[in-house]
């Protein structure tokens, strides 16, 4: 399983999407839950790192489906939304709070989230920078965002992350933000980084996600 996965990663598809339009296609077999390796190790990452978010306003960015916004729920968050640029995904969302918007212009007023949870989805974006002024915009001071994302190495190494419908395999784009990008851009827009995770695959050495926790200051 561990070899085919590897594999998986590794071949390039000759169907490259934008992200939306891969969604769109994505969105009728996207469960809320993680349904591949990749997202099963990277989830255990993510709450590792995601602290107590009982009677916390959380904002799932990026939330497809619902995936983190459903377990920001189940902490017993007071206030969850979900956001995302796919129609498709929120027509599927299990999100009582679900709503199409753009990670580069958050609707949502400044300073009124304690916790922003955003998985592997920064990638799509080429300018990390204005996605994490746009998560510290709306933070309050203190307040923290985790982040997950395919690992740089990997993508450079030739991997990609690629999805199949109906027997046909699409790539999903993706842009690589090296830990140097992020230390600068969390810099920039306020934020500190408070821990990182890099997850590998059991029997390999090179991580598959990079998980970070920054914290507005």
């Amino acid at each position: 399983m561990i070899r085919r996965l590897i594999q998986r990663l590794k071949k390039r598809s000759h169907h490259a999407l934008d992200s939306r339009d891969a969604y769109a296609r994505w969105a009728q077999q996207y469960p809320p839950t993680p349904h591949n390796l990749l997202m099963k190790i990277e989830q255990q990452a993510m709450l590792s790192l995601i602290p107590s978010l009982k009677n916390k306003q959380v904002l799932d960015l990026a939330s497809g489906t619902g995936r983190y916004g459903l377990i920001a729920e189940s902490q017993g968050a007071k206030i969850v939304i979900g956001l995302d640029d796919s129609i498709d995904m929120i027509k599927r969302s299990v999100l009582s709070n679900a709503f199409v918007g753009s990670m580069t212009q958050i609707p949502l007023a400044r300073d009124g989230l304690d916790i922003v949870l955003c998985g592997l989805a920064v990638g799509h974006y080429a300018d990390l920078g204005v996605i994490l002024c746009e998560i510290s915009r709306v933070l309050k001071v203190g307040g923290q965002a985790i982040i997950s994302d395919f690992h740089p190495f990997q993508y450079l190494r030739g991997a990609r992350r690629t999805f199949t419908v109906d027997g046909t395999e699409y790539e999903v784009e993706h842009y690589p933000h090296l830990y140097q990008t992020l230390h600068e851009t969390s810099k920039k827009a306020g934020l500190l980084i408070e821990a990182i995770r890099e997850p590998v695959i059991d029997g390999q050495t090179m991580p598959v996600v990079m998980v970070y926790r920054l914290v507005k200051v």
